[in-house]
């Protein structure tokens, strides 16, 4: 008997990619347990599913950054309760140093759905009575007509995970020119922030020519990271959605002063901030 649970929810994260640097990801998870019923008719309660992998995922992987740990040319520095990385990738070089919590090591050369959901696969096994005899994890991002970019930030002020400095989305854009949508403007924009970072103005500890270095200490401690440039995106703002959203606004406006702009932003999948000019 198998039972499945479809888009059971999703998981806003960046990871550490050899040609693309760091990814702002977000994927819906679904599952599928095999074995045998139990007294009451049952593979697993469906209360005990969901909770069990909801919370796992929100822990283990939601905001966090995912670090293939076998992947070619990657230094990782572990202690109790930091984690310091370093790689040259396709994109320049990516140093962070974190908490631990805001970092996953994933026993892999590559991040990839189908690589984090096998070793997601395995830690889970434990959490699941022994009635279950296979577990099955999908992650699939969401489908999208559209234009849509993959974003990594940071919040220093977030009382919550949002601090984690290295952590994204992958995000649907919606722009209007005079009550139009306009292809034009949100591919431009896609293209853009293809695979960015966006900083603040007010992280940035350093920069040369070739990179720029972001620093902070927030509720879970400190926090740094270092990119090429050409990685990055700079705000003078902090980078929540609705200050992302009012800055592309902005932006939209300074290119097409004569006509009214309106802008939804989306921080991973039906969720976002919408500001008109």
């Amino acid at each position: 008997m198998h039972l499945f649970v479809e888009q059971l929810t999703n998981v806003d994260f960046s990871y550490l990619d050899a040609k693309r640097g760091v990814v702002g990801e977000t994927w819906w998870a679904s599952a599928i347990l095999e074995g045998a019923l139990d007294d009451q008719g049952m593979v697993c309660d469906f209360g005990i599913v969901k909770k069990t992998l909801r919370q796992w995922l929100d822990f283990e992987l939601d905001h966090r950054l995912l670090v293939p740990a076998k992947a070619p040319g990657l230094k990782i520095e572990t202690t109790s309760d930091r984690v310091n990385i370093s790689m040259l990738t396709g994109r320049g070089i990516v140093e962070m140093s974190a908490p631990a919590q805001a970092v996953t090591l994933i026993d892999t050369s590559e991040i990839t759905a189908e690589s984090v959901a096998a070793w997601s696969i395995q830690q889970l096994q434990a959490f699941f009575p022994e009635t279950i005899d296979q577990l099955t994890l999908d992650f699939s991002p969401e489908i999208i007509n559209g234009a849509f970019y993959h974003y990594s930030h940071g919040l220093k002020k977030h009382a919550g995970n949002c601090q984690r400095i290295a952590h994204g989305h992958r995000s649907r854009i919606q722009i209007w020119l005079n009550g139009e949508r306009s292809d034009t403007e949100e591919t431009y924009w896609a293209e853009r922030w293809q695979d960015i970072y966006i900083g603040s103005k007010e992280d940035l500890s350093s920069e040369n020519a070739d990179t720029l270095s972001f620093a902070y200490t927030a509720e879970q401690g400190d926090f740094s990271l270092t990119l090429a440039r050409e990685h990055c995106y700079m705000m003078s703002t902090d980078s929540t959605v609705e200050l992302i959203a009012d800055h592309l606004a902005q932006e939209i406006k300074l290119r097409h002063p004569e006509q009214n702009v309106r802008v939804r932003a989306f921080e991973g999948v039906n969720k976002g901030a919408m500001v008109q000019r």
